[in-house]
């Protein structure tokens, strides 16, 4: 199993930026073989997807929500993967998650198909 520690959160602005790391580990399974994503759950409601990156980076999936914003990459040499939030809205506000979704997967939106999450970055954006 792909183990997750993700990390960046923090109190900004609405129209400030940030960038979310996400570090994949595992002792008996090559992290750089799965996709990998990002969902978020604001307070009363349920985690929705936010992007998703193919297991070779080649190809990458957003919410409409964030699209044009939010940039996802990977680097499978580190075994690492960032999204990058640009223009942050109040509405934006949530723990932030990263997930590994199917080994030599595509992109996918789906929670029902993670495989493991980290465990959250709170992302709180001002008005």
């Amino acid at each position: 199993q792909v183990q997750l520690a993700d990390s960046g959160g923090g109190l900004v602005q609405a129209g400030d930026s940030l960038r979310l790391s996400c570090a994949a580990s595992g002792r008996t399974v090559r992290p750089n073989l799965y996709a990998m994503g990002w969902f978020r759950q604001a307070p009363g409601k349920e985690r929705e997807f936010v992007a998703s990156i193919n297991w070779r980076g080649s190809s990458t999936d957003y919410a409409d929500s964030v699209k044009g914003r939010f940039t996802i990459s990977r680097d499978n040499a580190k075994n690492t993967m960032s999204l990058q939030l640009n223009s942050l809205k109040p509405e934006d506000t949530a723990v932030y998650y990263c997930a590994v979704g199917p080994q030599f997967g595509g992109t996918w939106r789906s929670p029902e198909r993670v495989a493991s999450w980290g465990q959250g970055t709170q992302v709180t954006v001002s008005s």
